[in-house]
């Protein structure tokens, strides 16, 4: 029992505290032509004093300077003079005792985050970063999930050698496969798929990888340490803080350049570990506690973030808002968002609207925890079972659609509709049309990061290949027509493999790199893919996300295995849609399936085996023939 702990807790939830130190004005270390601002918030220090560096990591302090207490108790030192470039620390007396701290709103840093930096940030913008901007949002949104070192670490991918694992792979144009000069590689590769967006994996400055170490080490980067600074292990210069800062910016650059935009995996729920610079600052502020005074650990890696805590809520929002603005970043992926607070979720959601448009910019999340987590104040957790409670553009992960088409996600030997197990056949239609929500709430996919990769599920329930290959373009062919936004996790497309580990969070990059050379080994399913979301955005129907959309999709054949559904496509933002009507027939079964279609004249568009930049000449009508494990896109006659 930590009783220290809980009395700290219990009074910070006190109207008395709240009323007399909620803050709401800007903190952290602000530096320009009129000056230079450090702020920090800290209410139960005794005194806060400002310590300056030459450097982020050795030496002793040339400077240290007494911080002033203004009111709410924020800790205060103010210049006339712009000494971006300066890094810092904080010494602070909290109950008798001097601690050492970071900047918990630190924008730049040192290497691993030891010492913050403070930096004048027009001084980071790459040329041409003001007239910066996201490409138009097309008629749906087709989301690439990347890790930055996987990206480029494989030498067959052409990228030179300085700059594998970088941001600034992003930035080289035109790779090609071995540097063959034949096979794109790269973000000219991504482009060509026809996906919208990149998704990257945690890009903000993680623990879990040294940053001064020999480059080899690997994490995805659920970790967090600086929540406001890039990653300095994927920069060419890690102990210089505007470097990672320039080049991150270089590589949103780069792929909005390729019209394509980008979201950022974030991590509010939990922090790398618990003696972090908002712990050192606020003790207990800002992490969740039992009744005992312990940590709650919901997250599963130690400590929970209190997302209901006004001045932690605070925290987060501004978080989101200054990688928004400062980086246009153009889209949220939360992790273990179920961890958070709905109110937090919707505020976060609103503030993004209000800036940039509704619906402009992307937030969706896992709508799970890992464990039960320790809220306070009455806050609810933005689950799947509370998605009623949320905004309407809030998007989910679909477990559901995920787990009926391929088979559990946890029980690697359980199959799905696929692979066999037609008792999901219901789950598959009622995934069609996101389980009755609105399509705004769904992410429809069938493997990301965590987890097997598709064709490492496939090959434990599936040992014939040839079975296997057609059930995994089957899988794809279901999710991309289901309604909601389509995830595709990188390499998905070319049978990407992880040796059958299903958790690669911090094994070798060896394992984990994204393998050039597939493209061209698997180059048929390459192109399957590439037609899939061809078709996706062609079938309006689909990509229509009003509450009511569900309308658009009709049932006209169903059973064990097999299900034929009518697609009434839509205008959407004044286009007219390619097919007025489309049929989709997902046959799971592993003989032909004779079925009657709909009334009418179709013409085959699309199906397992083939795709077909138009509908093919030939008129269906009455009993058609469906082959085993297949899908099959029709569209009326007289549409084109």
């Amino acid at each position: 029992m930590n009783k220290k702990a809980r009395e700290l807790k219990n009074y910070y939830l006190t109207k008395e505290f709240e009323d007399k130190y909620n803050y709401e004005g800007e903190l952290g270390a602000c530096a320009g032509e009129k000056g230079t601002e450090i702020r920090l918030w800290s209410p139960m220090a005794e005194s806060v004093n400002i310590r300056f560096f030459e450097n982020g990591t050795e030496g002793e302090p040339e400077n240290i300077i007494k911080m002033n207490l203004t009111d709410r108790g924020v800790w205060e030192y103010i210049i006339d003079k712009n000494i971006g470039g300066k890094y810092y620390d904080f010494l602070l007396k909290i109950d008798g005792e001097e601690i050492i701290s970071a900047d918990p709103y630190a924008k730049a840093c040192g290497i691993n985050g030891v010492r913050s930096m403070i930096i004048d940030l027009k001084t980071t913008n790459p040329q041409g970063w003001l007239d910066d901007a996201a490409p138009k949002k097309g008629v749906e949104d087709v989301i690439y999930e990347l890790h930055v070192k996987e990206f480029s670490y494989d030498e067959n991918g052409g990228f030179p050698e300085n700059v594998r694992g970088k941001y600034k792979a992003f930035t080289e144009d035109n790779t090609t496969l071995r540097n063959e000069g034949k096979i794109e590689t790269g973000l000219n590769y991504i482009k060509g798929l026809g996906v919208t967006h990149i998704q990257l994996l945690p890009v903000y400055d993680f623990g879990s990888v040294d940053e001064a170490g020999k480059g080899d080490e690997f994490n995805w980067g659920y970790d967090p340490v600086n929540y406001n600074v890039p990653e300095g292990s994927y920069s060419t210069d890690a102990n210089r803080g505007e470097v990672r800062i320039r080049e991150f910016k270089e590589m949103v650059q780069a792929i909005h350049k390729k019209g394509l935009r980008v979201i950022m995996d974030v991590v509010y729920n939990h922090t790398y570990y618990l003696e972090t610079s908002l712990q050192k600052t606020m003790p207990y502020y800002h992490y969740r506690l039992d009744e005992e005074g312990e940590l709650s650990d919901g997250s599963a890696c130690g400590n929970d973030i209190a997302s209901e805590m006004p001045m932690t809520e605070k925290y987060i929002i501004d978080s989101v808002l200054y990688w928004a603005k400062e980086y246009h970043i153009d889209g949220f992926r939360f992790d273990l968002m179920g961890l958070l607070t709905t109110n937090l979720m919707n505020k976060i959601q609103k503030a993004l609207d209000e800036r940039y448009g509704h619906g402009e910019k992307l937030v969706y999340g896992e709508p799970w925890s890992a464990d039960v987590s320790h809220m306070e104040k009455g806050a609810k957790g933005a689950l799947k079972k509370n998605i009623s409670e949320l905004d309407e553009y809030i998007g989910i992960f679909s477990d559901d659609i995920r787990d009926s088409i391929k088979g559990h996600v946890f029980y690697e030997e359980e199959p799905g509709f696929v692979n066999g197990n037609f008792d999901f056949t219901d789950d598959v239609e009622r995934g069609l049309t996101s389980f009755g929500l609105s399509p705004k709430h769904i992410i429809s996919y069938v493997s990301c990061h965590d987890n097997l990769t598709l064709w490492d599920k496939l090959t434990i329930t599936t040992k014939d290949r040839e079975v296997r290959i057609r059930q995994y373009k089957l899988a794809a062919a279901i999710y991309m027509s289901c309604q909601g936004r389509i995830f595709i996790y990188s390499g998905e497309e070319f049978l990407r493999t992880k040796n059958g580990e299903h958790n690669t969070f911090n094994m070798s990059i060896e394992l984990n790199k994204l393998n050039w050379n597939l493209i061209e080994e698997n180059k048929d399913m390459v192109e399957y893919y590439k037609s899939l979301i061809k078709l996706r955005k062609e079938l309006t129907g689909l990509c229509d996300k009003d509450s009511s959309a569900g309308r658009n999709i009709e049932t006209f054949v169903k059973r064990d295995g097999l299900i034929g559904f009518r697609v009434k496509n839509v205008d959407i933002g004044g286009r007219e849609p390619s097919y007025k009507e489309s049929l989709i027939i997902f046959n799971a079964g592993d003989k032909k399936a004779g079925i009657k279609i709909p009334k009418g004249d179709y013409k085959i568009l699309f199906n397992t085996d083939s795709a077909r930049e138009k509908a093919d000449d030939g008129v269906l009508k009455g009993e058609i023939t469906v082959e085993g494990i297949s899908a099959l896109f029709l569209v009326s006659a007289d549409c084109r």
